[in-house]
This record gives C-alpha cells, sequence and structure tokens, in this order.
C-alpha cells in the first residue's frame, strides 16, 4: 500500500514538473543562440574578455601579408594621415580639445575600429567631431571642407537639415508669445495630438524627451495594465540604453525581466502562446533588414561576414503571425518607431506592413530637428490609474514633456508632412531606393571592389564579398572622399529622401573614389585560402593567449 502510495506521488510530482520542464525548454530553444541572447552570460564574457593591442608591425600584417603588401599599407595610412592633417587641422585640434572632457568623443574615438587596431590608429590617423554648418544634403567642417552627409543625425534627418531649419524656425515663431513656459500647455499641443491621432491610428498620446523615454513608458504602461512582469525583445534590436533592453555586452547590469528571442522564428511564435508571464514584445522594424543581428558598426567588423538584406514579404508575414499570437494571448504588441518612424510611409511602419500595434513609440525626425519622445496607443492602455484603486498608478511626467518650442517644431513638421511635395518622396519608395542600391551595386562591380549594399528604403548597410581583417578602414576613406558617416561607420548609411539622382550619383562615383583608393593602398590584399572561419579561428587563439598565456 505504502509503495503504491509512493508511486502515486512521483506520478503526481513528475505531472506537475513535466510541464514546466517542458516549458523551460521551449524558451530555451527559442532565445538567440548569441551572448544577446544569454544576459548573465553576456556579462561573464564581457568581463573575461581581455584588452590587446597590435604593435605596429602586427598592425599592418595580422593577415600574414608579404613584406611589399605591408610597404604598400604603410605608405597608404601615412598618406592618408597627412591628408587628414592637410585638409582638416581645425576641426582636429578641437576634437582632440574637447575628447580630453567629453566622455562621449572618449567612447566613439575607442569603438571606431576592432579594438586591437584602435591605439596604433589613433596614434596615425585623428578624426573630427565638429561640424560649422549644413545646407541641403551636404555638411561642411571648421576647416571649410564639404561632406556628403550620409550619418542622416542618427534617423532625425528624414527631408534635409535644410527642412529641419525651417520647422524650427516656424515652431519658435508659433510659441514664441509663450516662451518656455513648462507646465502649462501651449495650444499646439492639443493640435499635435489630433494629428498624430490620425497618423498613428491610436486613441491617445503622450509626450517625453527622448525615444528611450518613450519606450520605458510604453513598456511601464504595459506591465501595469497587464500585470505581468516580462518583455520579450528579439537579438540585435535596439530600444534605448535602458538596462532592460540592453542585455548583451555594454551593460554594467543584466536584465531580470527580459527574454531576448529569435525573431522570425517558430520557436518564438511557441513561446509567445504558452507562457503567462510576458507583458509586451517590442519591435524595431528596422531589424528587418538585418533579422536577429545587432546594428552592424565597424568597431565589430572583424573578417567579411556581415550581411544584411530585407524581405518584405517575410518580414509582413512574420508580423501579422507576431499580431495574431499577441491579439490571442493578451500581449501588447509595441511597435518601437523612433528610428524608422514616417521614414517607411506617412504613416509609419504600421501603415507600411499593414500590422497595426497596440502600443507606438516615435522620436527623432518628429520633433522636427529637436529632441522629443511619443507613446501613442489603446485608450486603455495609455490611462496611467485605476479608478478603483486611487494608490495603484503608473505614474510619468517629465519637466520638459511637451515643452512649446519642441511642440511647435512637431507642429511644424506635421504640417509640412502632408503638403504634396513631401508626400511625392513617398511615391514609388521601394522602386526609387531599390533602384538606387542597384545602381551602387553595379557600379561597385564594374569597379572591381569587395563591396556590396543592402537597403530598406533610404536606410543602406555596408557588406563585403571578401574575407579580409582591414574592412574597418573604408569609412576613413570615404571621409576623405568627401561622405561623412556616423560613429559606427559603413554598417549604417542613412540618406535623406530629398536626395535626387545627380546626387546620388555624386554618391557613387565617391564610393568607387574611396574603394578604388583602398585597394590601391593593399588593404584588400588576401591569401585566397583565407576565409572568415580562419579569421574568426585566429582572433580567437589571441584572446586565449592574451588571458591565459596558452
Amino acid at each position: 500500500m505504502d509503495g503504491t502510495l509512493a508511486l502515486g506521488a512521483a506520478a503526481v510530482a513528475a505531472a506537475a514538473v513535466l510541464p514546466k520542464a517542458q516549458r523551460r525548454l521551449e524558451l530555451s530553444l527559442a532565445k538567440h543562440r548569441s551572448l544577446t541572447g544569454h544576459a548573465r552570460m553576456a556579462q561573464r564574457v564581457a568581463r573575461w574578455l581581455p584588452g590587446y593591442a597590435y604593435d605596429e608591425a602586427r598592425f599592418f600584417a595580422c593577415d600574414g601579408a608579404p613584406d611589399e603588401v605591408i610597404a604598400q599599407r604603410r605608405a597608404g595610412l601615412a598618406r592618408l594621415a597627412a591628408f587628414y592633417r592637410e585638409r582638416y587641422p581645425q576641426t582636429l585640434a578641437l576634437s582632440a580639445e574637447a575628447a580630453t572632457h567629453l566622455p562621449d568623443l572618449q567612447l566613439t574615438g575607442a569603438y571606431r575600429v576592432p579594438f586591437q587596431f584602435a591605439p596604433v590608429l589613433r596614434q596615425h590617423l585623428k578624426i573630427g567631431s565638429f561640424m560649422a554648418r549644413s545646407e541641403g544634403h551636404m555638411l561642411t567642417d571648421l576647416d571649410g571642407n564639404r561632406f556628403v552627409d550620409l550619418t542622416g543625425s542618427y534617423g532625425v534627418n528624414l527631408f534635409g537639415l535644410d527642412f529641419y531649419k525651417a520647422c524650427i524656425a516656424e515652431g519658435s515663431a508659433q510659441v514664441a508669445e509663450l516662451g518656455p513656459l513648462l507646465g502649462s500647455l501651449h495650444p499646439v499641443v492639443a493640435h499635435n495630438v489630433a494629428r498624430l491621432r490620425a497618423l498613428s491610428g491610436q486613441d491617445a498620446v503622450s509626450f517625453h524627451m527622448s525615444g528611450t523615454e518613450a519606450v520605458m513608458q510604453a513598456v511601464r504602461l504595459a506591465r501595469y495594465h497587464t500585470k505581468k512582469r516580462y518583455l520579450v525583445r528579439f537579438s540585435g534590436a535596439y530600444h534605448g540604453w535602458w538596462d532592460d533592453v540592453q542585455p548583451g555586452p555594454g551593460n554594467p547590469m543584466p536584465p531580470g525581466r527580459v527574454y531576448t528571442l529569435q525573431e522570425m522564428s517558430e520557436a518564438t511564435l511557441r513561446v509567445l502562446r504558452k507562457r503567462r508571464d510576458i507583458a509586451c514584445v517590442l519591435v524595431n522594424p528596422l531589424q528587418a533588414l538585418h533579422p536577429n543581428k545587432a546594428a552592424p558598426g565597424d568597431s565589430s567588423l572583424v573578417d567579411g561576414s556581415r550581411r544584411a538584406g530585407f524581405d518584405k514579404a517575410a518580414y509582413t508575414a512574420w508580423l501579422q503571425q507576431l499580431r495574431e499570437v499577441c491579439t490571442r494571448r493578451g500581449i501588447v504588441l509595441i511597435m518601437d518607431e523612433v528610428f524608422m518612424g514616417f521614414r517607411l510611409a506617412p504613416g509609419g511602419a504600421q501603415d507600411y506592413f499593414g500590422v497595426k500595434a497596440d502600443l507606438v513609440t516615435y522620436g527623432k525626425t518628429l520633433g522636427g530637428g529637436l529632441p522629443v519622445g511619443v507613446v501613442c496607443g489603446r485608450a486603455d492602455l495609455m490611462k496611467r490609474f485605476r479608478e478603483d484603486r486611487p494608490a495603484d498608478l503608473c505614474f510619468a511626467r517629465g519637466t520638459f514633456n511637451a515643452h512649446p518650442y519642441v511642440m511647435g517644431a512637431m507642429s511644424a513638421f506635421l504640417d509640412r508632412l502632408e503638403t504634396p511635395e513631401v508626400q511625392a518622396t513617398y511615391r514609388d519608395l521601394d522602386t526609387v531606393w531599390n533602384g538606387r542600391a542597384a545602381r551602387m551595386n553595379q557600379a561597385l562591380q564594374a569597379a572591381g571592389l569587395p563591396l556590396r549594399v543592402a537597403n530598406l528604403t533610404s536606410v543602406w548597410t555596408v557588406s563585403f564579398t571578401q574575407p579580409s581583417r582591414y574592412h574597418w578602414l573604408l569609412q576613413y576613406y570615404l571621409r576623405a572622399a568627401g561622405i561623412a558617416l556616423s560613429w559606427v561607420g559603413t554598417g549604417r548609411l542613412i540618406f535623406t529622401h530629398g536626395f535626387d539622382d545627380t546626387a546620388f550619383d555624386d554618391v557613387v562615383r565617391r564610393f568607387v573614389e574611396a574603394g578604388r583608393a583602398m585597394a590601391a593602398d593593399g588593404w584588400w590584399w588576401r591569401d585566397d585560402a583565407l576565409t572568415d572561419k580562419d579569421i574568426r579561428r585566429g582572433i580567437l587563439r589571441e584572446l586565449l593567449h592574451a588571458r591565459f598565456g596558452v
């Protein structure tokens, strides 16, 4: 009898444990198989990873290049450095002075290239961080040099810098009588709310000071109303710099309430269908260009394996599946359009992909050139208190939220968004930009360069068709050819919709010029037997040697 009872108890215990174990296994299978999918492991690796740097000899020959190629590279870098010193003296001098007390410049200066190369490169090749003026799609530095602007102001610059100068001027004039009064609202706020409700298809709007703040509030609202703790994000996606959405290396605190899962994966949908602890799912539509991969900055460009490509039909189908599962399970679907907002369509990514979210975040370009964050959402999700629980609040305020001058610039932006001239830039958007990408690739191939581009409309990234340890140097040759890039380099090229064919052809010419100069300096020499896998294995051996002396 006792044995029967023991077996019965064991069976009950097993029945209780097995579903839990199965859910845990399903979650593990859905997590992305990278450090961003495993936050604790990412923290361990970040603490373990040793810092080491190449000396001059290794800097020029880490791929086993022969002596004549090494000499070619040395001469090429010396020539490029001399060009920078002669052309950009004032810009470089002020940048060096400012970097002493600006941690932002220290960070970007250290992480423009793979860390092994950084110290020697900084000795030889200084980079400028200041610009004096802008007009159209051109920037001018402190020395009078003009550059084609492909920085895109990190996504702000959708319609051209003159467009935003006008928005700021018009918006400032509109609110000038009230001035920078905070707390009370300028009437333009009500006007902006009505316009944003129409554009987003949502019920309510809240204003914040940055895209990061907007995403934070959207997640807080989702947790507040669902009474669930966890958010789901997808590997590689950027949603601001706060802890819960920065699970990989680079975050000092591992997040405790986030699952980083695989995008475009049935395993992920299975987890969403079964788990009961998920409050919301965050989607950054920029990831459609490189699903499950982080922003392709040149600091991580250690070989030639960077790839990207946009499949609109496949990504649309994925979002539709995600929408269906979230609806069925009561999970809040948040579309983070801080970066891409209004770039894909006048109604944003919801409009472009035909998928409506529960909450949408905007920022960057919507401020008309001034900093802003916005949340638009369903009325029930946007409410910050409960009538029947007066002490149960989801408080969110900021001194500078709905700042009059920001609201004025936003109003000017929204006015211009409706003009025939701006609406015309959306006409045949995919056809225009896909055609331009094809023209760029044809020119690069005709020039015999190991470069290709991929695009999500006007946001582009550069890929490479051969293994190399030196692809990251292209950003410096592009700058010498008069192209301004953001600090992530060739991983993110951001065009404005104001580029006409003449301006674009000029970019193609400059790209080919930069590529030919880099090739002539020997940086794309390669041993035919060298593969990307060989490069990565070699770097692993270097890491082990630096860490353990092995």
